[in-house]
């Protein structure tokens, strides 16, 4: 068996990333620009805020953190992301969702300026994504391929079930494994109201598992050899630690593991790539090479 090691293949990208950071600026380019919009104090998505200022230091771009209160309100927000679409220094930017409840989420996402959604959650990113346009395509999945890319996981003819239909991870995952110059697979999205479902991750050469259920996936539903991504990250109690919890992915590592040839860790497999695919997508922001 061999474990997938996000954290190692994402630090090297952002190597790569920061050289050519360096040759643009050694040209005259600006540096990448990235900013953030943080709205309130959700734990998940502070650490997850944190962890992209630092891999933007690591990328040698520039970065701009905009907190804002939970309080705040829909018009507010919806000005500070019209601020951002009007500056030509900032390249890309996100809004950290979830936000709160009084605020319309796909309502923030349609006023993005679709040439800066280094999330690739804006209905045109989608779309192009759908038909095999150049696009920002969201991180998760974007990280998933490059992972599969760099161990040189067999997808071609493959098959391949998708655990979870979200639009953040499981529609764009098997709208991108089954095209021909991505996935090229045969793929079959399952969830919670599947009724083969087992039957269907046992067929699976590639199981990617994004169901938000803890241990959901046991040995039984894996087939010997198969390849398994796990992209669940659920806070699990965990009096061990000062934390006071510990992530857990859907998949019960320790017993499937002894079935599948590869397998993602949880946490240090699909998280370190995500952010790493967002500052992918910033510095082709910065190159303008999807929208020039």
């Amino acid at each position: 068996m061999t474990l997938i090691d996000g954290k190692a293949t994402a630090a090297a990208i952002k190597q790569e990333i920061a050289e050519e950071v360096r040759e643009m600026t050694a040209r005259g380019c600006k540096r990448p620009h990235l900013a953030a919009i943080l709205v309130g104090h959700d734990g998940g998505s502070e650490t997850y805020v944190k962890n992209k200022v630092i891999a933007c230091e690591a990328c040698g771009f520039t970065s701009t953190l905009i907190r804002m209160e939970d309080d705040v309100t829909e018009e507010e927000l919806l000005e500070k992301v019209a601020q951002l679409n009007a500056d030509d220094d900032v390249d890309g930017f996100i809004v950290q969702l979830p936000l709160p409840r009084h605020i319309d989420e796909q309502k923030v996402i349609m006023a993005i300026d679709y040439r800066k959604d280094v999330d690739g959650f804006h209905p045109i990113n989608v779309g192009r994504m759908a038909i095999g346009l150049p696009c920002f395509i969201s991180a998760t999945p974007l990280g998933i391929l490059t992972l599969l890319r760099r161990y040189n996981v067999a997808t071609s003819g493959k098959k391949c079930v998708i655990l979870g239909r979200s639009n953040i991870v499981g529609k764009p995952m098997a709208q991108l494994m089954m095209q021909k110059h991505y996935g090229d697979s045969t793929v079959t999205v399952c969830h919670s109201h599947s009724a083969t479902l087992r039957e269907e991750c046992r067929e699976a050469d590639i199981l990617i598992a994004a169901i938000g259920q803890p241990n959901f996936v046991t040995a039984d539903m894996v087939k010997e050899g198969a390849v398994v991504i796990d992209v669940g990250t659920t806070r699990v109690p965990d009096a061990t630690r000062k934390s006071g919890f510990r992530l857990n992915g859907d998949v019960k590592f320790d017993e499937v593991a002894e079935k599948c040839s590869m397998i993602t860790p949880v946490p240090g497999g699909v998280g370190p790539m995500t952010i790493c695919s967002l500052m992918k997508n910033t510095l082709s922001a910065a190159k303008k090479e999807y929208y020039p």
